[in-house]
């Protein structure tokens, strides 16, 4: 997921695929936490992703306040 596939976006579909990332986050978190969780790198990706989806609802949330 790049940052120019996420921009062409609309508001409710960033926010829906936040909430994905979230939720695959937290069982992400409890699997590592159980010691099921082999591939720890996932984290740091949907971790990455998160960022990325917030970086482009403030910067959608900035062109309308202006």
């Amino acid at each position: 997921m790049t940052a120019a596939e996420l921009r062409s976006k609309s508001v409710d579909e960033l926010k829906a695929q936040l909430l994905e990332l979230l939720q695959e986050h937290f069982l992400l978190r409890m699997r590592k936490s159980t010691d099921q969780l082999k591939k720890t790198h996932q984290l740091g990706s949907v971790r990455h992703n998160i960022a990325r989806v917030k970086t482009v609802l403030s910067e959608k949330a900035g062109k309308h306040d202006g």
